[in-house]
């Protein structure tokens, strides 16, 4: 059985790669990035003119950047814009980030499991960000992707959630701090914030959903989905960790 994952997971390594070298050319041009962003992207569309301009300049700065290629589906101009669209939300604040830790997308049709199949039963997995041979992939289930930015999404946001994952490892460690966006003095307030919210959750006296007990790294990502999908409900219920995520984002989404 480790063969067979060892040897799915570098074939799909190379078949990236070699991919990579043949990259496709975008097929969506800059001048319909707005109507697919009015028509699908609720933070787009609360923008203001100048910052509507400067959102679709993100978009089409990703979209000729990172390679987008589905397996198992063909990927649809709705599909790179709501990539694109993942990516720009978390660094908004951010306007001359780059995702130096990224080259490709890839976009499965629905869940997939630890081999990267999306057949079968135990497909659980709606998004990854790879490592080891799977460094600078990441891996997204275009159901999940589609859902986040539906109207029923909730708080949740799998491609957000995926894309607060790279930025967390920008500094070199996946563990719930982002030291390239926070400043130093914060990082041991947001650690004691994030593990008494974390007991919160344990004890069923929290609306954070419970997967961010899993680590303090998940914690920042699924606290993020609920920063950008319902800031002003998390910041009623949660001010301390809406101000802190304020900050780490240089964003105020409720003003």
């Amino acid at each position: 059985m480790v063969y067979i994952i060892a040897f799915i997971v570098i074939g799909l390594a190379g078949y990236l790669i070699l991919r990579r070298k043949n990259r496709p050319e975008v097929s969506i041009q800059p001048q319909q990035y707005k109507a697919l962003l009015e028509t699908n992207v609720a933070y787009y569309r609360k923008l203001d003119a100048t910052g509507k301009v400067r959102f679709e300049k993100l978009v089409d700065t990703f979209l000729n950047g990172i390679n987008i290629e589905g397996v198992g589906t063909e990927v649809s101009d709705t599909d790179r814009v709501l990539i694109a669209s993942s990516a720009v939300v978390p660094i908004f604040g951010f306007p001359n980030w780059k995702y130096k830790n990224l080259t490709n997308v890839i976009l499965y049709p629905d869940t997939f499991d630890q081999e990267f199949q999306f057949e079968g039963e135990n497909r659980s997995i709606l998004g990854m960000v790879g490592s080891g041979y799977m460094n600078g992939q990441m891996l997204l289930s275009r159901a999940a992707l589609t859902k986040g930015f539906s109207a029923n999404a909730g708080m949740e946001n799998t491609a957000i959630h995926e894309f607060v994952h790279l930025l967390d490892k920008s500094d070199g460690a996946t563990d719930g701090i982002p030291e390239n966006l926070m400043a130093h003095e914060y990082a041991a307030p947001w650690l004691h914030m994030m593990h008494v919210e974390m007991h919160r959750i344990a004890e069923g006296k929290s609306d954070i959903n419970p997967y961010a007990l899993t680590n303090e790294a998940e914690f920042l990502a699924v606290a993020s989905e609920y920063f950008f999908e319902k800031p002003d409900q998390l910041q009623h219920k949660h001010p301390e960790i809406y101000a802190q995520l304020s900050l780490i984002f240089g964003q105020n989404p409720v003003s």
